[in-house]
């Protein structure tokens, strides 16, 4: 009997020898750690990709709202200069712009963001939402800064 158990001894050590063969598998945890990093960076900095031109925005307390799948910006620069997503507009363009916008699957025209530098007249701003309610459009969403300040 203790023969039997001397040789199946051997037998598991030629065994474990080829046990230390590659291991054929691939730990996938750093690999969704990474994705997981990179797809956090990309979410935070898509919204800040958006808007192409520069403008400075006004101070707001208001809260973000959520975004929308169809969604149009329309930029009042400084020097008056209206952008149409990041293309510029020559004057009275955006009418016709704003005419040949398609529906929504529900029918309803797009949600529409103004966004207007803050050294804008009140005429301007106010000309540009005119244009827009006369193409059917009421949902307009204004665009701010954060305000850092409690103000009062």
């Amino acid at each position: 009997m203790a023969m039997g158990l001397a040789g199946s001894g051997r037998s598991r050590r030629r065994g474990g020898r080829g046990a230390r063969a590659p291991m054929a598998e691939i730990n996938v945890t750093p690999l969704v750690d990474v994705m997981l990093v990179l797809l956090i960076i990309f979410m935070v900095t898509a919204p800040l990709l958006k808007a192409a031109v520069p403008i400075e925005l006004p101070e707001s307390r208001a809260k973000a709202m959520s975004e929308e799948a169809q969604q149009i910006a329309i930029t009042i620069r400084r020097d008056g200069v209206i952008y149409f997503e990041d293309a510029p507009l020559a004057p009275g363009e955006l009418a016709d712009r704003l005419a040949s916008l398609p529906a929504g699957a529900d029918g309803r025209p797009p949600l529409v963001t103004l966004r207007a530098d803050r050294a804008l007249d009140y005429g301007t701003v106010m000309g540009v939402m005119g244009e827009l309610n006369r193409a059917g459009i009421r949902s307009i969403s204004l665009v701010s800064d954060v305000s850092s300040g409690s103000g009062s």
